[in-house]
């Protein structure tokens, strides 16, 4: 594939979010996003990365290529780019030093996660922030990369929406294809497993985090009867093996189950008057289901049907540039999204409604909006030049 870079200058005013990509076998990745740049000092640059690419050197070399950057990077189940969905790539998105401040917050290792330090470590962290750029900036929100393989973003995304206050959050579990193998984010250089980085932003920008899925809950329900929380393994439904309960109530029989069934056919929770999607990831060779977010004895689970994911998508980013077309769309897009879309075979109508509406983020195995860790889900946050309103309440509906 041709290493040139493809700069999304003209695509939003690049002096003030800068976005560019290029392919992972460029010899000159790093150089060439940084040309793709110009001379526009960033405050943040965020790398969504193929795992094919070698991910912990790129990110040692960041900090060289971009100055008095912070630089914050993930690997992902694919990326979206200015074509939409991209596979095999390295995709840089910056934010102007003149129109945004940064602010990090490192949490590690999340397997000895301590949930009130983490309360007091984000308290402390927005305060500072707002000390540096409350007045100048008034618009805030906070972005989260997080190891896609610890299981904590459960506890975590409601420690940090605790130490956030009213800054709106979003973010994406870092992903590893489809192997599910080894998953990473980085700061400032340095490569971190079993970790999470959140970017604190000000900005003069108007902002509109959001999150949108095209399932709608039918009137099929069963109960969660015997579960292992911390592993987010379901072993029985309705008293029954669990993959087998699940495809009685689908109507499917069971060796027909595959992540494909999976993405089109999802299970949802009611929570706090919205219903949001608990994912099956795979089925144990004991018939056990393993989730990809939080699940519990006593859940009620129910049964939820796609509607037209073109049309619900078009529809939501249509509504993001009502008043004000944004800027550029930073989002965190499920892996089961991208797993549905290429089993309908809907690749091109999916990545040109993405093109036309300047998205551009990666594919996740896990999302997060606010203190909801969720999947198959699009979480992100809408950037408006900062002489234009969004028409929006800042916070996600």
């Amino acid at each position: 594939m041709d290493a040139t870079p493809i700069n999304a200058a003209d695509l939003c005013d690049s002096r003030i979010v800068a976005r560019a990509e290029v392919h992972h076998r460029d010899p000159d990745a790093l150089a060439t996003l940084a040309g793709a740049f110009g001379n526009t000092q960033m405050a943040l640059v965020l790398f969504f990365v193929t795992p094919e690419a070698d991910f912990e050197t790129l990110m040692a070399e960041a900090p060289r290529h971009f100055a008095d950057s912070r630089c914050v990077g993930c690997t992902t189940a694919g990326e979206i780019g200015t074509a939409g969905y991209s596979e095999g790539m390295i995709v840089a998105v910056g934010f102007a030093a003149a129109h945004f401040h940064a602010v990090m917050q490192v949490i590690t290792p999340l397997s000895d996660f301590d949930s009130s330090a983490c309360v007091s470590q984000s308290v402390r962290a927005r305060a500072w922030l707002n000390t540096q750029a409350g007045e100048v900036m008034p618009n805030e929100f906070a972005f989260l990369a997080v190891d896609g393989l610890s299981l904590k973003e459960d506890e975590l995304v409601s420690a940090l929406a605790s130490g956030l206050g009213p800054m709106p959050l979003f973010g994406g579990s870092a992903a590893d294809g489809e192997r599910y193998g080894e998953t990473m984010v980085a700061c400032d250089g340095v490569t971190l497993r079993n970790a999470a980085v959140v970017c604190l932003m000000r900005t003069d920008c108007p902002v509109r985090v959001f999150r949108l899925d095209h399932f709608q809950p039918t009137d099929r329900r069963m109960v969660v009867t015997d579960a292992d929380p911390a592993r987010r393994i379901v072993h029985r439904i309705n008293a029954e093996v669990a993959a087998e309960e699940y495809a009685r109530v689908l109507g499917r029989p069971l060796e027909a189950l595959n992540a494909s069934t999976f993405a089109a056919n999802p299970v949802v929770v009611r929570i706090g008057g919205q219903h949001h999607v608990r994912a099956i990831q795979r089925i144990e060779d004991n018939g056990d289901l393993q989730f990809f977010s939080a699940i519990d004895e006593g859940l009620v689970l129910t049964l939820a049907q796609s509607q037209d994911m073109g049309a619900h998508l078009q529809r939501e980013l249509d509504a993001l540039a009502n008043e004000h077309e944004p800027l550029t769309v930073l989002a965190c897009d499920c892996i089961l999204r991208r797993t549905e879309v290429t089993q309908r075979q809907i690749g091109p109508e999916i990545s040109g409604i993405l093109a036309a509406h300047k998205v551009v983020g990666f594919s996740t195995y896990g999302e997060q909006i606010n203190g909801l860790h969720v999947n198959q889900t699009m979480t992100g946050v809408a950037i408006y030049h900062p002489d234009r309103g969004s028409g929006h309440d800042p916070r996600p509906d």
